[in-house]
């Protein structure tokens, strides 16, 4: 595969990795948010996962609350959506 920065490879609870575009990043509530797609689907699903912070370190974990999922696709689709026009 090319070099890509938009290119992240991600790893599953049974050690399978997966490789996703970083469609974008954006910023929800003051906490910080990635968009992300498959590489291998056929489909226009996406993904959202909060981004964290540590010392230098990055670390994409699972939007558990629904609330606060909720409100990242609602951005998501802002945002989208004022790109289209």
């Amino acid at each position: 595969m090319e070099n890509n920065e938009n290119i992240i490879t991600l790893v599953d609870e049974e050690g399978q990795e997966q490789d996703f575009e970083i469609i974008m990043t954006l910023d929800v509530q003051e906490e910080e948010y990635a968009i992300l797609h498959p590489i291998d689907a056929e489909d226009d699903d996406a993904y959202a996962f909060k981004i964290i912070k540590d010392d230098e370190e990055y670390t994409l974990v699972s939007i558990e609350d629904d609330e606060e999922y909720n409100n990242v696709v609602a951005a998501y689709e802002a945002i989208v959506q004022d790109e289209n026009f």
